[in-house]
């Protein structure tokens, strides 16, 4: 068990894609020595442009790492990086703390536990919620699974990166609170969507109609952060469709399992898969409005 280190940490960072590029930013500008990887170099040169390290590969960037923190797409990405041959596991020190920020099965973060004490090496499962601009605004929430101890270590990391962090239970349980967070926000993004199908085609203010709920008890997080998305018809990608349509796969599958219901989950996770055949994966998930649209033959 290592004691909680003070001042700046020797970081290597995995996946600087949408989510990864600005959390990585944060911590070179809270001072830490942050050392980036991705498989696109223009990430790795944006990086370096704020006071980061570039490597050209994973061996590189974790050579000299205290802390290595992954932010890749999904399970098989995961696996890749930290339990493939040239990845992570291969070449980070003894006493490394691995902290995988990626959303994947809890499954996945139990094996690669699994793996990493056999090489000394120690593991948290840290999802995050918040989206593209919940990473660029440093608000994320994390739900962190795995030891006590270790979680106190990286609080700091994760207070640099966020505003609510949490310790939710042992090695994939943050992967279980993300699974529930994803169902959640894609029955908010699926109702938003109806909502304003229905509010444009009675005729109603859509901005003022939206102002209203907001207030109200409608209001959610989904609700601020995705109206301006379905009122303007600006798909830019956050969160992709596609990505989403992974999670709820996560979510029905472990609730499968474990025998617990999700009615309406169900079809929503349905609704996303539909929006992903008719061309949308690619959109980010607040184009569920799209469905409700085609659905109401617009």
């Amino acid at each position: 068990m290592s004691a909680t280190p003070a001042g700046p940490r020797r970081i290597a960072f995995i996946g600087l894609g949408i989510m990864g590029a600005p959390m990585a930013g944060h911590l070179v500008k809270a001072g830490h020595q942050v050392t980036g990887f991705d498989l696109s170099r223009g990430p790795v040169d944006r990086l370096v442009s704020q006071g980061g390290r570039g490597a050209s590969g994973i061996a590189e960037a974790v050579a000299d790492a205290e802390v290595a923190i992954t932010m890749v797409p999904a399970d098989p990405q995961v696996k890749a990086v930290l339990l493939g041959e040239g990845g992570v596991l291969a070449h980070a020190r003894p006493g490394t703390l691995v902290i995988d920020m990626s959303s994947i099965t809890p499954g996945t973060s139990l094996q690669v536990a699994a793996a990493a004490a056999g090489v000394g090496v120690r593991t948290l499962d840290a999802p995050v919620s918040g989206g593209e601009a919940g990473a660029v605004e440093a608000v994320l929430s994390i739900m962190v699974g795995g030891g006590a101890a270790d979680f106190a270590e990286a609080r700091p990391l994760f207070d640099t990166l966020g505003t609510t962090v949490v310790h939710v239970g042992p090695t994939g349980a943050g992967q279980t609170v993300k699974a529930a967070n994803q169902l959640i926000v894609a029955v908010h993004l699926q109702a938003l969507a109806e909502a304003v199908v229905f509010l444009r085609q009675a005729g109603v203010d859509l901005a003022s109609a939206l102002d209203v709920l907001g207030g109200g008890l409608a209001g959610s997080t989904v609700l601020a952060r995705k109206r301006a998305a379905m009122e303007s018809h600006d798909f830019t990608p956050g969160f992709r469709v596609d990505l989403h349509h992974k999670d709820m796969g996560i979510v029905t599958e472990a609730a499968r399992a474990l025998g617990a219901p999700l009615p309406v989950g169900s079809l929503v996770a349905q609704l996303v898969q539909s929006a992903r055949a008719n061309g949308d994966g690619g959109l980010d998930h607040s184009a569920l409005l799209r469905g409700v649209e085609r659905l109401a033959g617009h």
